[in-house]
């Protein structure tokens, strides 16, 4: 007999994006994600560059995965235009990953590295982490920014390099919860097993979510208008 109550399955993969400014590490914490989770879950990786294939090279580098199931998009534009403005690029790359290797259960998207405004489309992922590091300031964390405030998860990461930077990690943390109103922050170092696993259950538990229906992507707003100078002088602007 038919059991009408039994949850159906998620058709697609839980879509899972990564952003964060330049250098904070978020080519590093996919790879976490991936060497941790792989043997978990089904996993597929598409990256953000403006001219290169540089993060995607990286992570198949670190062998975390089949290099098949690394896939780069050029974007040819800034960094935000391709997870926000028109996610066409993104979702092609998504959606010929999920069908390429289906079933897959989670695919990680990383924006190529942009200011604390930058968010994706919920248009084109379910769910997204911001990544923060250490090295950048303490004084990031607090200055918020759609962002910082915004995503699922706010990582601050390289926390080992703390006493390096003059950094006091406590109060970083503290000051991003103030930022996200008590949203869920985690202090991150690959070189802190109790820290990966943190982040390695969070990732589980959204999956657990997703997959039974009960999660719901949610906008985190616009980003705030700002400009980019390129290296000829030009500057174009996005309101």
């Amino acid at each position: 007999m038919h059991d009408e109550t039994t949850t159906a399955p998620q058709a697609r993969a839980l879509r899972l994006g990564v952003a964060g400014p330049v250098g904070t590490g978020k080519s590093s914490v996919i790879a976490t994600i991936c060497r941790h989770l792989r043997d978990e879950f089904a996993l597929g990786v598409i990256t953000n560059d403006i001219y290169t294939d540089e993060d995607a090279r990286f992570l198949k580098s670190e062998g975390v995965l089949p290099e098949e199931r690394i896939r780069a998009v050029e974007t040819g534009s800034c960094p935000h235009t391709a997870i926000r403005d028109d996610v066409t690029m993104n979702l092609m790359a998504v959606e010929d990953m999920e069908r390429d290797f289906a079933p897959l259960d989670i695919v990680l998207v990383e924006s190529g590295g942009d200011n604390l405004t930058a968010t994706f489309s919920p248009a084109l992922v379910d769910a997204q982490l911001f990544v923060l590091d250490v090295a950048g300031g303490g004084d990031v964390a607090r200055k918020g920014g759609p962002g910082i405030s915004g995503a699922d998860l706010l990582v601050i990461n390289k926390i080992d390099l703390g006493p390096y930077v003059d950094v006091d990690v406590e109060q970083m943390v503290t000051d991003a919860e103030k930022a996200r109103d008590g949203g869920p922050v985690l202090a991150l170092s690959r070189k802190h097993p109790d820290t990966v696993e943190k982040l390695c259950d969070w990732v589980r538990e959204m999956h657990k979510t997703y997959a039974g229906g009960g999660h719901i992507p949610v906008d985190p707003g616009p980003m705030a208008p700002h400009h980019h100078a390129h290296d000829d002088g030009h500057t174009h602007s996005h309101e």
